[in-house]
């Protein structure tokens, strides 16, 4: 036991931050309002026949982190095919570089972002010739 089964994105604003992991990471929503009693949005990030986890989106209890502030809390890495092409579409949709692109030598390339909620996020490339 102790294996991470689910995760959740606390945020401000539910519809912003759907089109921003929708439209970055291809998710898809399940409204489970009713279920949970607020804003609470079920995130499927892949095929359940690949490796990963699903989660959600829950409507923010308390004020968002302050800036450059240290991570209280987990960060949640996304794998991904393309960093540079990831990258684009984070920038594009309003997110922000929090540590920006790294090489775990001879492994993957590294990143973390902040979303348009103010959550940090990492995206990993795997790549052995990351140098």
């Amino acid at each position: 036991m102790g294996r991470l089964v689910h995760f959740e994105i606390h945020v401000d604003d539910m519809d912003r931050a759907k089109k921003f992991y929708g439209e970055v990471f291809g998710w898809s929503f399940q409204d489970w309002s009713e279920y949970a009693g607020m804003p609470y949005f079920g995130a499927v990030t892949g095929n359940q026949d690949e490796p990963g986890i699903d989660g959600a989106l829950m409507q923010r209890q308390s004020p968002p982190p302050q800036a450059n502030q240290p991570l209280n809390g987990f960060a949640c890495t996304m794998g991904v095919e393309n960093y540079d092409a990831t990258e684009a579409k984070i920038m594009e949709l309003g997110g922000k570089v929090a540590m920006p692109k790294y090489a775990l030598p001879g492994m993957a390339w590294q990143g973390y972002y902040i979303d348009t909620e103010g959550n940090i996020f990492g995206i990993h490339q795997p790549d052995k010739n990351a140098k």
